[in-house]
């Protein structure tokens, strides 16, 4: 269930997505994907059995702030028409997360050995896309300056339940001075299916989270004095929701590690 047309980029021109899939694919790229093909969507991973992809579908149309979902695939099809012509869902990642019944059994840089007949890709709108409209405006994002990955939460704010799937939000959060965070709410506003909105701004606290120093996935990022924590809606979030939910068998992607497709973040904007 796309929300957006198909684009093609056949060329594999320096910086597309095209180009940054094939490095991946040869693993020649290995670590975050946090600056490829600048200007190119990319999308969280949930690959999970047919018998359960109605109701996780049903979960993304209820919760599209953390899971607006982008692009799914045919069963046992590895490949997602919607987002990319050249595209290999079982090897154009830098790395993944296996899971059986809630647990992470492995973190492979592909998963054809792991491949089924009854699998279902979802790709989910990732907060890179907004970056990049944040960043042109000027805003700086600490965990881009730094070259990690932003920091995320799991948080009390609980998900609206689809068949088995419940569970808590997860967030990411930036620190912004406080002009640049009511500038962030404007820019991201017309992102929605790519999070959107932050959820939260300031006092971590009155959403589940103890410590900012410690996140439950990413990197810690400091927040100075002048600053206020933002937090936005997290395609991690279905994670958190496998812990949850303890299917017999997933896939994720690793955080930080996402699908590069052939979308321009452009595409995804409300003007």
């Amino acid at each position: 269930m796309a929300v957006t047309p198909m684009r093609r980029n056949d060329t594999g021109a320096p910086g597309s997505g095209h180009a940054a899939r094939l490095t991946i694919r040869a693993r020649s790229h290995r670590g975050p994907t946090a600056g490829l093909a600048p200007g190119f969507v990319q999308g969280n991973l949930a690959i999970l059995p047919n018998a359960l992809a109605a109701d996780f579908l049903q979960f993304c149309r209820l919760n599209p702030e953390p899971c607006p979902l982008i692009g799914t695939s045919a069963p046992g099809d590895w490949r997602v028409p919607e987002l990319a012509t050249d595209l290999d869902i079982s090897t154009d990642l830098p790395r993944y997360r296996v899971w059986r019944n809630g647990e992470l059994v492995a973190e492979p840089e592909d998963i054809r050995e792991f491949w089924r007949d009854d699998l279902v890709s979802f790709v989910i709108g990732c907060s890179f896309s907004f970056e990049e409209a944040l960043m042109a405006e000027g805003i700086e994002l600490r965990h881009i300056a730094r070259g990690c990955n932003v920091p995320m939460y799991r948080t009390s704010i609980a998900t609206k339940e689809a068949g088995p799937f419940h569970g808590p939000m997860v967030v990411s959060m930036r620190p912004l001075r406080p002009a640049d965070a009511i500038r962030a709410v404007q820019i991201t506003t017309r992102f929605p299916a790519v999070h959107g909105a932050p959820v939260h701004i300031g006092k971590p606290g009155l959403i589940g989270i103890e410590d900012v120093m410690k996140p439950d996935y990413g990197d810690a990022v400091e927040v100075r004095g002048d600053e206020l924590p933002v937090f936005w809606a997290c395609g991690v979030t279905p994670q958190s929701v496998i812990a949850t939910v303890k299917p017999e068998f997933c896939i994720t992607h690793y955080p930080g590690s996402m699908l590069v497709t052939d979308q321009k973040n452009t595409e995804f904007a409300i003007m």
